[in-house]
């Protein structure tokens, strides 16, 4: 069973191996995506890329506990230049807990963008998962 990170990170029906991780500013986090899922696994084939993809994230700003920026290159378009992805996650105390909100920007296009959506709340729905079965209390 995967802890850490790679027990969350990434969408669901995919699997994350992480190669480097050094979480400071400038610092980056490596690691192997792999589509497992039979539907994913489909997209994939489908549109020509590889099961198994090497993504970058750059660290920009890493200041506990409320703030985590960082850009994540986009180089597994088929089609698409690569470019870089910025996004900022933040959590704030509330009275029953902490509010965690992710924003990023635009992708290339309206449907990759929408994909990438989709792609965190998938991987918010694994975290969810992860802290239920840890016994902590988590509502969306």
């Amino acid at each position: 069973m995967k802890t850490g990170i790679e027990s969350w990170w990434g969408p669901e029906g995919f699997d994350v191996t992480v190669t480097s991780l050094d979480l400071r500013p400038g610092g980056e986090l490596v690691y192997l995506m792999t589509a497992t899922a039979p539907e994913q696994v489909a997209f994939m084939k489908q549109a020509g890329m590889p099961l198994t993809n090497e993504c970058k994230v750059t660290y920009t700003e890493v200041s506990p506990p409320n703030r985590l920026a960082y850009k994540i290159l986009a180089d597994f378009v088929p089609g698409v230049a690569p470019y870089e992805v910025a996004s900022v996650v933040e959590l704030k105390a509330t009275a029953d807990g902490v509010k965690l909100t992710i924003t990023f920007d635009a992708m290339h296009d309206d449907v990759w963008t929408e994909r990438a959506r989709a792609g965190h709340e998938s991987q918010m729905r694994k975290l969810d998962a992860l802290l239920a079965a840890q016994g902590k209390g988590v509502r969306s």
